[in-house]
């Protein structure tokens, strides 16, 4: 049997068996059983070849052609991920911005802010972690055109202007540092780096600022954090 046979023999082992020992089991018969008396010594007696019915395989082939054939599945499984905004025909420049910002924002990057009114005609406001919301929302509805972007009451910050309730939260990408007497900031959990949204200042260090024209919202801003810190 040459090289490439013999990987093919223990691929297929491999994916038939969760584990080595379910393998090692496999090869064990009950007349095995009978006259050894000792699952556990059958076991030793197949990984040495002395016992089993088919191909001996050892078990640190069998564990790192397992761990190869994963690695494979899940690199073939990201690669097939698409994006959500891919193939749309997006015409607002906000649904654009969001679109260029997407893959990056799997691993959190950009905050959000929006003004607008919501379904009552109250005027509200609000800070998103664009990543936090990719992970937890479909974001189908929003690039097709079938609803637009607000804020939430779980979101970094909102606040409804008619009621006069106001609420911020921390998510897994941002800390909330809301008693800040200068303003709200945002502190990014990778490199703790400041966020400050306070249009008058600069928004700080690795951190940007970009106004975005759209007919979508009274106001729409995207702050973009790009992390130093190696993960």
């Amino acid at each position: 049997m040459d090289q490439e046979e013999g990987l093919s023999a223990v691929d297929n082992i491999v994916t038939q068996f969760n584990t080595y020992e379910d393998f090692l089991d496999s090869q064990i018969t009950t007349v095995d059983l009978y006259y050894l008396e000792d699952e556990v010594l059958a076991r030793q007696l197949v990984e040495l070849g002395y016992r089993g019915t088919g191909e001996v395989v050892k078990r640190e082939d069998f564990e790192a052609r397992k761990a190869a054939i994963e690695i494979a599945r899940l690199a073939e499984r990201t690669q097939k991920k698409t994006l959500t905004s891919a193939g749309k025909d997006l015409q607002d420049n906000f649904l654009k911005a969001l679109a260029v910002r997407e893959e990056d924002n799997r691993n959190g990057k950009s905050v959000i802010f929006i003004r607008d009114r919501n379904s009552h005609g109250q005027e509200v406001s609000g800070y998103i972690d664009y990543a936090h919301r990719l992970k937890t929302e479909d974001f189908e509805v929003y690039f097709n055109g079938k609803r637009r972007l607000l804020p939430k009451c779980t979101d970094l910050s909102f606040y409804n202007w008619e009621s006069h309730i106001a609420v911020w939260n921390s998510t897994p990408n941002y800390q909330v540092i809301a008693d800040n007497p200068e303003g709200l900031l945002f502190k990014y959990k990778r490199d703790r780096k400041i966020l400050n949204v306070d249009p008058k200042a600069r928004p700080g260090d690795n951190s940007t600022r970009t106004p975005i024209q759209t007919e979508l919202y009274i106001q729409a801003v995207i702050f973009d954090h790009i992390s130093k810190r190696k993960t």
